[in-house]
């Protein structure tokens, strides 16, 4: 679909509620394929984040920043006639989900957040923030993405993955390896945690209902979301045995379960 002219891919699977599924840095709605089965009461949206999968990826980096996609998440709702949602995202796209909800509160029923964080507290902090991510964004340009996969799968962030089955890694790696130099580095560029609005001075006043989910042995994120769990009024917080930062992947079915029982106690069927 065209959203503010970016062509976005997005699909819908399922009837029910709808719940927006916005996946991770170098990712794509293709993450969120295994709910299918365990969220068959709910309408799954799987949105493609500019960049990444098989929406556009604009060679301007402005039009990737933050409050630009969440214009473009809202466009997307209202061409599937949603008014109001579920919305979950994990990293990235918890950044994502989280400032939409604080953007277009309207359209938020509750608000999933998987190993994400509200931004960065001081400037001091987003400044070099930026540069990190301006080098790696130039990384990926100078030596492309195959190169670049290869070294983000091997950052600390990730270390937990290396005790997955083989075709699970193998699946991950390829799809990475879909997305392209272009929209990777401008995802950085614009959208990354450096350059969006930090929203822990806000957090008190957040009264979305809100799971917030992380990994035990993403010990940087825990103690990012058990600080987030006690300034949001309506929030809980779920940490997950022996996961690492991408829940969903290490702990799919667990995932799946305690994610439904959330939902549970807000929908009506």
């Amino acid at each position: 679909m065209a959203v503010r002219n970016v062509n976005y891919w997005a699909e819908t699977f399922g009837k029910g509620e709808p719940l927006v599924l916005l996946h991770g840095f170098t990712g794509s709605g293709e993450t969120w394929g295994f709910l299918k089965n365990s969220l068959k009461k709910y309408q799954l949206v799987l949105i493609d984040i500019i960049g990444h999968g098989q929406t556009d990826s604009p060679e301007n980096p402005e039009r990737y920043r933050m409050e630009e996609a969440v214009e473009d998440l809202k466009e997307i709702l209202l061409s599937f006639n949603i008014r109001k949602a579920h919305v979950l995202g994990y990293s990235m796209g918890g950044r994502l989900a989280l400032s939409f909800a604080m953007r277009q509160p309207e359209f938020v029923k509750t608000l999933i957040l998987e190993s994400s964080s509200p931004g960065l507290k001081t400037e001091k902090e987003r400044e070099t923030r930026r540069l990190q991510d301006e080098r790696l964004a130039q990384m990926i340009l100078d030596e492309g993405v195959a190169a670049f996969v290869q070294h983000w799968e091997n950052i600390p962030l990730f270390l937990t993955q290396k005790s997955l089955p083989p075709a699970v890694k193998d699946k991950i790696r390829k799809d990475r390896l879909k997305n392209n130099a272009i929209g990777l580095a401008n995802s950085l560029k614009g959208m990354g945690t450096g350059v969006q609005p930090s929203w822990w001075g806000v957090l008190k006043s957040f009264n979305i209902p809100t799971l917030l989910i992380c990994g035990e042995r993403d010990l940087k994120f825990c103690k990012i979301m058990k600080e987030m769990n006690q300034l949001i009024p309506c929030s809980e917080l779920k940490v997950v045995p022996q996961a690492g930062h991408a829940v969903h992947v290490e702990q799919s079915k667990f995932f799946g379960k305690i994610v439904d029982e959330f939902l549970q106690h807000f929908s009506t069927y």
